[in-house]
C-alpha cells in the first residue's frame, strides 16, 4: 500500500489501562489492550510514515461518567453534587477534565506539531495518576 504525506492514529483507551480498578477487570483489560496495540502498531508502521499514539484520558465530563455518578447516587439525585466533588477531590487540578481538552489533545497528537510522536500514551488526567507513574 503506497501512502501519500504521512498520517497519525491516536486511539482513545483509559486510565484504567494502566491498572486495575474494582469490578472493572474486562473495561480495564480492554483499556490496557488498547495501549498495547498503539505500541505495538507504532513500531509497525513507522517505516510507513504512520504515527500511531493512544490518549489515556482520566475522569472526564462525560454521558459514561455522568450515567456511573447516577449509578452510584441510586435514586436520590441530591447526592450528584457531592459525588462530583469526591472525583474532583481525587484530581490534583481539583476537577474533572472537560471533553474539548481531550479533543485538543487529539489534535495535537494527529497534527505535524507532533510529528516525532509515536508510541506514546498521553495520559489526561490532571494529575490523578501521578503518584504512581
Amino acid at each position: 500500500m503506497e501512502l501519500g504525506a504521512p498520517s497519525s492514529v491516536v486511539n482513545v483507551s483509559s486510565i484504567n489501562g494502566l491498572g486495575a480498578s474494582p469490578r472493572g477487570a474486562a473495561y480495564s483489560a480492554q483499556k490496557a489492550a488498547v495501549i498495547a496495540l498503539s505500541k505495538s502498531a507504532a513500531l509497525d508502521c513507522a517505516q510507513r510514515g504512520v504515527r500511531v499514539n493512544a490518549l489515556v484520558p482520566g475522569a472526564f465530563d462525560t454521558p459514561m461518567l455522568r450515567s456511573a455518578m447516577r449509578m452510584m447516587a441510586g435514586d436520590d439525585a441530591a447526592q450528584l453534587p457531592a459525588i462530583e466533588q469526591r472525583y474532583a477531590a481525587l484530581i490534583p487540578l481539583g476537577r474533572l477534565g472537560r471533553p474539548p481538552e481531550a479533543a485538543a489533545a487529539i489534535a495535537w497528537l494527529l497534527s505535524d506539531a507532533s510529528s516525532y510522536v509515536t508510541g506514546s500514551s498521553l495520559i489526561l488526567d490532571g494529575g490523578l495518576t501521578s503518584f504512581a507513574r
